[in-house]
């Protein structure tokens, strides 16, 4: 599949280090909303429990606007809605010094009556998301007919909590934009878009 936005290449992928000497054929994340805090804030876990990313929004913005940024607080990647659209539109952008405002994606929310669906256009290539329950919990991201990750939310939560794997060849970091991108759309309950 061509690079959806040429001229443009994607990022290196992020690899987490894994005490264990056989090869990782998965990586898995938490993502957990922060409940007591202005805007939309996650925090991010990796399989053993390590706090290795972050999400913040700016508050008093025309539209989500998200930073993920490591621990160090260097921007990684930013989530911008595109507001004045029928469907939930979003676009990823690179946030990286000497590189920010790169565009890498276009998230588009497909129209469908049971299961969610999602159109991602990227310099990754061209991804899908699915809904796999009629209640949207559970998803699955796909590249090119190939499974990369699998997405599920906690039913019972006090915040928006997510289990997500992600295939060790994927983009890492891209493909936890695409949760947070996920949740603003579905579940974000100081967002317009319901």
């Amino acid at each position: 599949m061509a690079n959806a936005y040429p001229g443009y290449p994607a990022y290196p992928s992020y690899s987490p280090v894994v005490p264990n000497s056989q090869p990782v054929t998965v990586y898995r994340y938490q993502i957990r909303e922060k409940i007591f805090s202005l805007g939309d804030n996650f925090k991010i876990k990796d399989e053993l429990g390590r706090d290795v990313f972050t999400v913040r929004s700016k508050i008093f913005s025309f539209g989500n606007k998200l930073i993920l940024e490591d621990m160090a607080g260097n921007g990684l990647l930013k989530i911008h809605q595109e507001i004045f659209h029928l469907h939930p539109t979003y676009n990823i952008l690179s946030a990286r010094d000497g590189d920010s405002d790169r565009p890498l994606a276009n998230i588009k929310k497909k129209f469908s009556f049971l299961h969610q669906k999602f159109d991602i256009q990227s310099a990754y290539g061209q991804y899908a998301i699915e809904g796999l329950d009629i209640f949207a919990h559970s998803f699955v991201l796909t590249k090119q007919g190939q499974v990369v990750a699998t997405i599920s939310k906690a039913f019972f939560s006090l915040a928006d909590t997510y289990g997500v794997e992600i295939a060790a060849n994927e983009d890492q970091i891209f493909i936890l934009a695409l949760v947070i991108v996920i949740d603003q759309i579905l579940y974000d309950k100081k967002g317009d878009h319901h």
